[in-house]
């Protein structure tokens, strides 16, 4: 029973290398109601995992003035800011984004843009936050 027991938790080790850090994002003034978390993770290819959730955030186009979208984005090490992707409704109540990045980063911020295909952040920022090193 021991040795099945410390064989389980190997595997766990082995699966998950890397303790998750989560962030809360500071209240908005653009969207006062939004509760937003990022959540960062290590993988075992060296990759970091990225799950945004988004709790009460305003649709996009209640805003002023009204936007299409919400785009996560992360200012890396190396690399400038990079694009995440855009946050989807997963119900009325709560909007998500989770992505994988092989660029190393410390900050986080969230835009409303007036259409999803940008480069770079344009838009009405939302929030931002910073992992702690």
């Amino acid at each position: 029973m021991e040795k099945l027991r410390t064989t389980s938790m190997l595997a766990l080790l082995f699966l998950f290398p890397a303790c998750a850090t989560t962030v809360n994002f500071p209240t908005s003034d653009v969207t006062p109601a939004a509760d937003i978390s990022a959540t960062k993770k290590t993988d075992r290819n060296g990759n970091y995992k990225i799950l945004v959730t988004a709790k009460n955030l305003a649709s996009a186009d209640r805003l002023e003035p009204p936007q299409s979208v919400y785009i996560a984005w992360i200012v890396t090490n190396t690399e400038g800011i990079r694009s995440i992707g855009r946050l989807t409704n997963k119900n009325a109540k709560t909007a998500t984004i989770e992505t994988l990045t092989p660029f190393a980063f410390t900050e986080i911020f969230i835009t409303a843009e007036g259409k999803a295909d940008v480069s770079s952040p344009l838009g009405i920022e939302i929030s931002r936050a910073k992992f702690k090193k």
